[in-house]
């Protein structure tokens, strides 16, 4: 392989992931100046990182796994900030809620629900509702699929609980 074509392969499959990019940084960062900077610093990460991707799991897995590290990472780091300056605000910032829809309360809710969750979790419910399988969520958090199972389905009776209250 030509030394060009390793970082022209990079951009590209950056480019066909940058679905990802935008997700990760949704979640974790209620600001739209904070979700640049975070894709920006992701964006770097994957490239920096490239050279060691051995194709051993799908790019896509790889690429969150990266991204949701940079992710928490920079979510602590922001976070520990604001709050010593602001106090504690919204960390996730969700695609505006349908005020026409049917389910808006619920989804309301949903929004809700969602911030209030802890790093590690988001990052098990972005993935969840991805419709990424337990073992590829695992492999992205370094957990097994079946520690996967137990936290969805102690998420999703929490949210159960959330709404029924």
């Amino acid at each position: 392989m030509p030394p060009s074509a390793e970082p022209d392969q990079c951009l590209a499959l950056l480019d066909e992931h940058r679905g990802i990019l935008h997700k990760v940084a949704n979640i974790y960062c209620p600001r739209a100046e904070d979700r640049h900077d975070l894709i920006q610093e992701i964006t770097l990460q994957v490239w920096r990182s490239y050279p060691r991707f051995d194709g051993r799991c799908k790019f896509s897995t790889w690429m969150y796994r990266i991204a949701l590290n940079v992710a928490i990472s920079f979510h602590r780091e922001a976070h520990a900030h604001r709050n010593l300056l602001w106090g504690d605000d919204h960390l996730v910032d969700l695609p505006a809620v349908d005020e026409n829809g049917p389910a808006t309360e619920d989804l309301r809710a949903l929004h809700r629900f969602i911030e209030g969750l802890d790093a590690l979790n988001k990052a098990l419910i972005l993935l969840y509702l991805e419709d990424r399988p337990h073992p590829e969520i695992g492999e992205i958090l370094g957990l097994s699929a079946t520690n996967v199972a137990t936290k969805i389905g102690r998420i999703k009776q929490r949210l159960r609980q959330t709404l029924a209250s």
